[in-house]
């Protein structure tokens, strides 16, 4: 028998992706054990979080001002729009430092079995953004996924008309892989998107 506040931490931390009960009542009692370190400093962080952080009106990125910092920033290639499922993408992508020019994050893939149309995903903005003039190209950076596919397919047919040049990530083999650990599907996608050296 706990308190209902330690409960109701608990069941709270058990939401978070990759921690079940067990694991949030072990980080449930590790941030009681050291609250003027950990708790108190946490949910404060996570108090001025949620007042601070709002959605980009552009991108759908999210950060501390709208527009974002990445639509803001004065050294980004305007040219370029890289289209993600979610903000997590995003993220991904910049932590490499490769690319510089501006996101689009869709806020998820189209589903028919979870009922996901094109009016649930931020697809109408993409589509009016590519539209303006300084736009050359869009990166389709969807996950090699059924619906990731699906949806980048969607998207390509969509953006046809408007002129602007479409890509998409490449499929294949990573980058210190062996062949004789890879899936069929891996190695199908590997084969179809070989290049000349």
């Amino acid at each position: 028998m706990s308190a209902p506040e330690i409960d109701r931490l608990i069941e709270l931390l058990a939401k978070l992706p990759g921690l079940g009960p067990r694991s949030a009542r072990r980080v449930a009692l590790h941030l009681i054990k050291r609250p003027a370190q950990l708790m108190t400093p946490l949910a404060d962080a996570m108090a001025s979080a949620a007042r601070a952080i709002s959605t980009c009106r552009i991108c759908g990125n999210v950060d501390t001002s709208d527009p974002c910092r990445i639509c803001t920033h004065p050294e980004r290639d305007v040219s370029l729009i890289c289209v993600v499922e979610d903000v997590a993408d995003l993220w991904a992508i910049e932590r490499t430092g490769v690319f510089r020019g501006r996101y689009h994050v869709l806020g998820g893939t189209l589903s028919a079995l979870d009922g996901v149309n094109p009016e649930d995903l931020n697809i109408g903005k993409l589509v009016a953004r590519a539209g303006e003039t300084e736009v050359q190209e869009v990166i389709l950076a969807t996950n090699a996924t059924v619906a990731g596919q699906t949806t980048a397919h969607y998207i390509m047919e969509r953006l046809a008309s408007s002129g602007v040049k479409v890509s998409r990530l490449a499929h294949g083999v990573p980058v210190g892989g062996e062949l004789d650990y890879l899936d069929d599907g891996t190695l199908t996608a590997a084969m179809k998107s070989r290049r000349t050296l």
